[in-house]
């Protein structure tokens, strides 16, 4: 029988204090996860995690920043202490500097990729060995549209997309055989913090609901769904895919 339940599963969430990540943990946690949200922001982390608790699940927070690389394997172990071992990861923190590409510079460009690819490929591989023994695990990466195609100002964040659809393919082919499934939403416009220039422009938003199939822009709540199902057995022979939450964005 097809599960949806992810009752005696732990999750850690990156990226959870807002927007995605902590639409995200919410949906974990009301399908039955114990839940880390991992962010930078102690504050609106503790705001999600009171949420959470006020609707029954249980959940902690943990304040860190995943952009220094050399804290990973740190962080990883103390995430692995607050409820034992991780059985699903989400690597959902990210950001965007949106400069020109003539305004692009080393720390910026490092800044970019460090946070949006190397740190998800790090992070898993920290907690890779505890789902070999337990023979299950999943890594859900966030893509982008731009994974796919370019936009203007975001040089080193679609470069970083790019490379996220490819280490998905990766992550699978190296770790699906061993019980853990690796996959990548693709989100189209949703209300973000990222996305809040976008946003800030009506006009430009409507356009760009018009482009899509279904006629409208994200909602936080789309993301529910897909992500309880790929943190679920109900998606045990689904690996190595980048799925496209766009509302028919890319379709048209």
């Amino acid at each position: 029988m097809v599960s949806f339940s992810l009752k005696g599963k732990v999750a850690l969430v990156t990226g959870a204090s807002s927007g995605i990540g902590r639409r995200q943990a919410i949906a974990l946690a009301q399908a039955g996860a114990k839940v880390i949200l991992l962010g930078r922001r102690e504050t609106q982390l503790k705001d999600a995690v009171a949420e959470i608790e006020a609707a029954g699940g249980i959940a902690v927070a943990q304040a860190d920043d995943l952009g220094d690389l050399k804290a990973i394997a740190d962080i990883a172990k103390r995430a692995e202490s607050l409820f034992g071992p991780i059985d699903i990861l989400l690597n959902t923190a990210g950001v965007n500097l949106r400069q020109p590409v003539d305004e692009v510079t080393l720390d910026s460009w490092n800044t970019t990729l460090n946070l949006n690819l190397a740190a998800p490929f790090f992070l898993a591989k920290e907690l890779i060995p505890a789902m070999k023994k337990k023979g299950w695990g999943r890594v859900i990466n966030i893509a982008s549209l731009q994974s796919e195609r370019a936009f203007a100002n975001s040089v080193p964040y679609g470069a970083s997309k790019g490379g996220i659809s490819q280490l998905t393919r990766a992550m699978a082919e190296a770790w699906s055989a061993l019980g853990i499934n690796c996959n990548a939403i693709s989100p189209g416009f949703f209300p973000t913090e990222l996305t809040a220039p976008v946003y800030g422009k009506p006009e430009l938003l409507d356009n760009l609901a018009k482009q899509t199939a279904i006629g409208r822009n994200g909602e936080l709540s789309d993301l529910d769904g897909l992500t309880v199902f790929l943190a679920s057995t109900a998606s045990d022979y689904i690996t190595g895919q980048v799925i496209n939450l766009d509302g028919g964005f890319t379709a048209k």
